[in-house]
């Protein structure tokens, strides 16, 4: 949902530099170009030529509906399908594909804890380590996983080993992307 036609802030909001990951405030009056709206967040492109991206929560400073925070939306399935479900919701602030489907999960296991409930454990990678985005995506991994009803607990680990690459890349996803 990338637009030419800027958005006009309503009011201050905190964003997310990408790709540093570092936490500035966007006046109220700022111009911003929308370049994504997928998983719990818009991304958007500053007048000053940077990118940020902008909690869904949020969305009315843009004049936008707020996107809720994470949810359980497929009640049905094992508890293992429903952590997929979840991931699939997260998204790389630069690549409109979700983290799944770019090939960065390198692990997920669900286990059983002895009190009661599940414990889920995700490896994921960033597709370059230069990428300051790793807490950020990290943390929306272990809140929408921790949504769901059957986890209690979330040990969601950012890895680098296998280095990441095109090929892990799912062929729909290459195809949303242009790659072949």
């Amino acid at each position: 949902m990338a637009t030419e036609k800027p958005f006009t802030l309503k009011r201050d909001c905190a964003a997310i530099m990408i790709p540093s990951g570092e936490a500035i405030s966007l006046k109220s009056g700022s111009k911003v170009w929308l370049t994504q709206s997928a998983g719990a967040g818009y991304s958007v492109m500053t007048d000053h030529g940077y990118s940020v991206r902008i909690d869904g929560r949020d969305g009315d400073a843009l004049g936008l509906p707020k996107i809720a925070e994470a949810s359980h939306p497929d009640s049905t399935g094992s508890v293992e399908d429903k952590v997929w479900s979840q991931l699939r919701s997260c998204f790389d602030p630069e690549i409109p594909v979700n983290i799944v489907e770019l090939g960065l999960v390198y692990d997920c296991r669900i286990e059983a804890l002895p009190s009661g409930g599940h414990k889920a454990v995700v490896h994921f990678t960033l597709t370059a380590q230069g990428c300051g985005m790793g807490q950020f995506i990290k943390e929306d991994i272990r809140k929408k996983i921790l949504a769901l009803p059957e986890i209690h607990q979330a040990d969601v680990e950012l890895v680098w080993d296998p280095p990441w690459n095109q090929s892990r890349i799912s062929v729909s996803a290459k195809q949303q992307l242009g790659i072949e």
